[in-house]
């Protein structure tokens, strides 16, 4: 009795763990067997209990699922990121052109030089650690300059660009007037 029961268990474990294959041929007869299907034919692996594929193939369907989500949202990321890109681009531009129109109308107060225009893809060092903030540079410079003005301290303006003192939340601004004086305006005092 116990040997009949030990090579019945013996067969039901072979069973229970033997693979079972669904092969589907190109003209999509389907055949089931024990060892994996020819390379031309497209193979699921069975649950012997259920009946239905395998965990194995349901997870490679959930990974392969998982993977084109992440694609998907990596591309989603990387639109929004070029977008934000050329808006800062047009932003910048737009200040830019401010100024240009600004130094060009004004030539007694401001060098044909004074406020050249940052270009978002060539930017020099210092600027460049503040690229998000390019439009917002654009304009404080345009307003530090024109500040100086004002200040009576400074009766031509030979350039205006961001200063290294400059940190993150509060921006500086050297002004070199032609007379040789050089005056210096922070963000917060620019804002006032």
């Amino acid at each position: 009795m116990r040997i009949t029961l030990l090579i019945l268990g013996s067969l039901f474990s072979t069973c229970a763990f033997a693979g079972i294959y669904k092969c589907i041929d190109i003209n999509g007869k389907t055949n089931y067997q024990s060892k994996p299907c020819d390379p031309e034919h497209k193979t699921e692996q069975l649950n012997v209990k259920t009946g239905g594929p395998s965990n194995n193939e349901l997870d490679k369907e959930k990974q392969k699922q998982e993977l084109e989500k992440k694609e998907q949202e990596e591309n989603l990321e990387k639109e929004q990121m070029l977008k934000k890109q050329a808006q800062l681009k047009q932003d910048a531009m737009s200040e830019s052109a401010k100024n240009q129109f600004l130094v060009k109308n004004n030539p007694e107060k401001f060098s044909a030089f004074s406020i050249p225009p940052y270009d978002l893809d060539q930017l020099p060092n210092l600027v460049k650690d503040y690229q998000t903030r390019l439009p917002d540079i654009e304009r404080l410079r345009r307003q530090a300059a024109e500040k100086a003005l004002a200040s009576g301290q400074c009766t031509r303006v030979e350039s205006s660009e961001l200063d290294a003192k400059s940190i993150k939340k509060n921006l500086v601004f050297s002004i070199s007037c032609s007379s040789g004086k050089i005056l210096y305006f922070t963000e917060q005092e620019l804002a006032q």
